[in-house]
């Protein structure tokens, strides 16, 4: 291997490193995860990892994680995205409900207040 190519590995190496520390500091920055970057953490994770043992297979194993790792980013962050999605939906559904229970029982209140100026009970 000549000196150019282990200069170029090496500069390789450095900036993907810096890439990735740089994105783990930015990742945990932020507080807790949604579920949108959940799901697109394991997708990453998880399209590396088989990426790598089919890269593995055909001699190219960094190339298959680097593929597998986008493509499993991109796919997790749709399954993500409409998890979140789901999330918020019940999240207002729940809200209603609570908002139509309270106003149930404001009205039984008043009605039971009626009843008593009227001597119903």
């Amino acid at each position: 291997m000549g000196e150019g190519m282990k200069t170029k590995t090496a500069g390789t190496n450095i900036v993907s490193s810096a890439a990735l520390i740089a994105l783990l500091c930015a990742g945990c920055a932020g507080g807790s995860l949604t579920t949108r970057e959940k799901g697109a953490g394991i997708g990453a994770l998880g399209g590396a990892a088989v990426g790598g043992i089919v890269g593995a297979a055909v001699g190219h194993p960094g190339a298959g994680a680097a593929i597998g790792g986008g493509l499993g980013l991109g796919a997790g962050a749709l399954v993500g995205d409409q998890l979140q999605g789901q999330e918020n939906r019940d999240h207002r559904q729940a809200g209603e409900i609570e908002r139509n229970q309270r106003e149930i029982e404001r009205q039984r209140y008043e009605l039971e207040q009626m009843r008593r100026e009227r001597g119903e009970y």
